[in-house]
């Protein structure tokens, strides 16, 4: 029987997608075929932050759940930390570059940039932390997929976009990167560059199927940072950010984790990190949140809390 993956239409969505169908073929040797579904966030021009978490994977998960699809692949850090009723990730295959990249007009790194230079970018998260920088550097928010943001930067609108380093991978784009950027210098979004393969929850044969794409390391880590956005309340929209890693350690892998949260203006920047066992990964995101508050995370994110409940 051929197995049906639903998928946006963007360049990028698609090569993903082909990716997980390719794997599926090889293991299987069942015929994938690509759905193409249009999400609300292809649909519309305005910034991510107005739009909302969730608006690229909402229309993605109606086609599973009204079986018009048998599985998606997402951009794992484009779904809400809640999970969605009847629906499960199967497969999380081994992650992407995490970090993100600089394209610049004239090759430029962004220490080259000149004063004044105007930065595209899509995510609060970034320019929050290239004002942190404390330069005479312009973020302005960019739309559109990567294609069309190239082409922005090319046509002279701007000085320099940043986007994900792993996307421009994908679409065999990576050698237009003029600066892949350091993660000291700037933190990745909680689950950049992984995928999240999604199915039914009661499809068995299939959750089984895709359970061989799965990574343990990758798994780890994306909890980890997703235990982490989620303890904080906040979605892919919020100046926070958080990166996990795997590493040998005396007893075996340890997950080292590196969360930050960010005033929007960049004036208020908090970084710390945590370790942990691969089995307590959510444990050690949810703690790091809890140390971040602990030393004002709130005062960034807006909230506030009645210190004698």
């Amino acid at each position: 029987m051929t197995l049906r993956l639903g998928t946006r239409g963007s360049t990028l969505a698609m090569a993903q997608s082909t990716t997980i169908a390719e794997a599926v073929r090889a293991r299987t040797g069942r015929d994938v075929d690509l759905v193409e579904i249009v999400t609300p966030g292809d649909r519309s021009s305005a910034p991510i932050p107005q739009l909302g978490v969730g608006v690229f994977v909402s229309a993605l998960r109606d086609a599973l759940l009204a079986k018009e699809i048998d599985f998606a692949v997402h951009s794992y850090k484009d779904l809400p930390t809640a999970g969605a009723e009847g629906l499960v990730i199967a497969a999380i295959p081994t992650r992407a570059d995490p970090r993100d990249a600089l394209v610049a007009r004239g090759g430029l790194t962004l220490n080259e940039l000149p004063d004044d230079a105007r930065i595209g970018t899509g995510a609060l998260r970034r320019i929050a932390q290239i004002n942190a920088l404390g330069r005479r550097l312009t973020a302005v928010p960019l739309r559109g997929n990567i294609d069309t943001r190239l082409r922005k930067l090319a046509e002279g609108e701007f000085d320099a976009i940043v986007l994900a380093n792993a996307g421009l991978v994908r679409i065999d784009r990576g050698g237009e990167a003029t600066e892949v950027l350091d993660p000291l210098l700037m933190l990745p979004a909680p689950a950049q560059g992984a995928l999240a393969v999604e199915c039914r929850e009661d499809d068995a044969e299939l959750r089984e199927i895709l359970a061989a794409l799965d990574d343990e390391y990758t798994r780890a880590a994306v909890t980890a940072e997703r235990a982490l956005l989620a303890e904080l309340e906040a979605g892919c929209s919020a100046p926070i950010a958080a990166l996990a890693e795997v590493a040998e350690g005396d007893e075996g892998p340890e997950i080292y984790l590196r969360g930050a949260v960010f005033s929007p203006d960049g004036g208020f920047a908090l970084r710390l990190s945590r370790t942990g066992t691969l089995a307590d990964a959510a444990e050690v995101g949810r703690a790091l949140a809890r140390d971040l508050r602990e030393e004002g995370a709130d005062n960034a994110l807006g909230v506030q809390h009645d210190p004698h409940p």
